[in-house]
């Protein structure tokens, strides 16, 4: 019998007919079904197989729970995280995101495996080159699938065959750390190779992708927690593993593994392909740098040449659950769900104007926080007081002015009868109470600002960015720093402030080390780096150990001052603003060493007995 795939883009309808006393009706083929000969005869259905192991991506980073909600960027409203409180376990998994669990990248690694199997001797025509630009894309998905297993658990289980039943047994060990980059690299040369010249449509895999891909997975190799000599000198946990190869490089040449990551990311910056204002000499204006950023977190009006590797959404499809990402993480005062609440440890980590840190201690930057911030700031976060949309039906006799409102404020007249009056977007809000924001911020960033998309079942179609130039920009930074050459990395890091209008930075040493951290997460906030990022680098026992932080904002009429209707006016208020911490009781956030490493699941250690559990498990 012929395996049968499931093919999910298209239908076929086959005719059957039975002639008197015919046997052949036992072999009557699936109405919804085709089989695997028929598909990998057929261009056009094998085509369709390919594009079906995209969906793996899912909804990428505009999932409803952003992954930075398990650092120290963010909380998710809806429960704790079991990896914020270090309680994971084989048996607590916490509230893995789609594209790191193991089971569901496994099975996209398995249709790679088997369309590589099946188009290594097309059975179509394939003089048009169509079989060698899919193998291409199917090298590379198989590569984005592994690595996204790797850099959650460590080394795993490298495959490169589709099993089938005939094979005689089913569990297989984990390959070392340094066996899962060669084998993630050999994939993305060979993807780079057969995709070379190919012109594909928007969020199909590229060279450049797959070149992209080489330079974030280099770069992951060099770092702190994959490099064991200083993995071990900082943390027990890791020193005591008794498989330490399964965590990271055991020996070799971490210079030469710095410089091969910036060898791969300057091999993608002079393609000359991607990039978006990153020729400027001095910083734009603050309004200038604002529209910027919003070019490149929406890819439109030139920003999507920062784009390498993009899934696109679409509004017409409903499971398409990115395009719903408005209304996951709207405010609660336009119908939304508040589900990822940006941090004041996040607010915090926004620079001034001139570049110097923000401090609560200095009394003019306590009494106006929100003023002359980074221009990335102003379109990452909905704070109190931002102008944003208007308000629906419901909110916009209550709120006409369209402002976020995340305090509580006097309404009547300073001096004489006031009352408390709760911001329509905190948890005591009149329109909405059971889906506020408990950190006093909402996310902005990835929202279509179009003032008309404030009814909460209309969908938006922003791209879920995967991979983008910035990224690569940052990784070859990264390696100029660790490899000492601080100007060039500076030149660089430099081009990406000048876009959103902030001053040059100039530190040398740790210094730089700190300013270029914090400025990867602000830039590349929200898209799935910080979660990786504080743990390569092994600075998660400070950034990740201590509580979510979050706002308290009250505004009191100033004396004479008669208000009805509340609008932000500093003309009528005054404010006042404390950051504290979130109360435990919601999440008790702590580290523990054993979070660097995911661990992999009873079931899976159940099934194949030939896997070795990460440390501290």
């Amino acid at each position: 019998m012929n395996y049968i795939i499931k093919c999910l883009s298209f239908g076929l309808v086959i005719g059957v007919t039975m002639a008197a006393c015919n046997t052949d009706f036992l072999n009557t083929k699936p109405l919804d079904k085709v089989s695997g000969d028929a598909v990998w005869a057929d261009a056009s259905l094998s085509e369709s197989f390919v594009t079906d192991v995209y969906n793996g991506l899912r909804d990428g980073i505009l999932s409803q729970m952003n992954f930075d909600c398990q650092t120290d960027n963010a909380l998710y409203s809806f429960g704790k995280q079991s990896v914020n409180e270090s309680t994971v376990s084989p048996s607590n998994l916490g509230d893995i995101p789609v594209m790191t669990e193991w089971s569901a990248m496994y099975a996209r690694i398995r249709a790679a495996n088997i369309a590589l199997a099946n188009l290594a001797k097309p059975k179509f025509n394939n003089s048009s080159g169509i079989a060698d630009r899919m193998k291409g894309e199917m090298y590379f998905l198989r590569a984005y699938y592994h690595n996204q297993l790797l850099r959650y658990y460590g080394a795993i289980p490298i495959i490169k065959s589709a099993y089938t039943l005939d094979e005689s047994t089913f569990t297989i060990s984990r390959n070392t750390y340094e066996e899962c980059v060669n084998a993630i690299v050999s994939d993305l040369d060979s993807a780079s190779v057969l995709l070379k010249g190919k012109t594909l449509t928007s969020g199909r895999a590229t060279m450049g992708a797959a070149m992209a891909l080489k330079a974030r997975v280099l770069l992951y190799a060099a770092s702190d927690l994959h490099d064991i000599p200083t993995a071990k000198s900082k943390s027990t946990v890791i020193a005591g593993f008794a498989n330490p190869e399964l965590l990271g490089y055991v020996s070799g040449d971490r210079t030469a593994r710095w410089q091969k990551a910036k060898d791969a990311a300057k091999a993608v910056m002079d393609l000359n392909q991607y990039g978006y204002k990153l020729n400027l000499t001095a910083p734009v204006t603050a309004t200038e740098g604002q529209a910027n950023y919003v070019n490149l977190f929406l890819s439109r009006n030139g920003g999507e040449a920062d784009g390498i590797f993009l899934k696109y959404n679409i509004r017409t499809s409903y499971d398409d659950w990115a395009s719903w990402y408005p209304r996951n993480n709207m405010p609660n005062g336009y119908h939304g769900w508040t589900s990822s609440e940006p941090t004041q440890n996040l607010v915090d980590s926004y620079e001034m104007m001139d570049g110097t840190k923000f401090d609560w201690k200095n009394p003019a930057q306590a009494a106006a926080p929100y003023e002359n911030r980074d221009p990335r700031f102003y379109v990452s976060i909905l704070y109190d007081g931002a102008q944003w949309k208007p308000r629906t039906a419901d909110g916009a006799g209550i709120d006409p002015a369209g402002q976020i409102q995340m305090g509580q404020y006097e309404v009547g007249t300073g001096g004489g009868a006031v009352t408390p009056y709760n911001g329509l977007d905190t948890r005591n809000s009149t329109i909405e109470n059971w889906n506020g924001t408990w950190t006093g911020y909402g996310i902005r960033k990835f929202m279509d600002p179009d003032p008309t998309l404030v009814d909460m079942n209309i969908r938006q179609e922003v791209p879920s960015i995967q991979i983008r130039f910035t990224e690569v920009v940052f990784n070859y930074a990264e390696a100029c720093i660790a490899l000492g050459q601080e100007a060039e990395a500076k030149k660089w890091i430099n081009a990406i402030r000048f876009r959103v209008g902030m001053p040059a930075i100039t530190e040398s040493g740790a210094a730089l080390v700190a300013r270029y951290q914090n400025e990867r997460n602000i830039e590349m906030l929200f898209e799935e780096q910080r979660f990786y990022d504080v743990r390569r680098w092994m600075i998660a026992p400070t950034a990740l150990g201590k509580q979510a932080q979050i706002i308290t904002i009250t505004g009191k009429l100033k004396a004479g001052k008669s208000v009805t209707t509340y609008k932000y006016s500093k003309d009528n208020y005054d404010y006042t603003y404390s950051a504290q911490d979130l109360g435990t009781g919601k999440e008790n956030r702590k580290w523990d060493d054993k979070v660097y490493f995911l661990p992999i699941s009873r079931d899976e250690i159940n099934r194949n007995n030939k896997l070795i559990q990460n440390p501290g498990y």
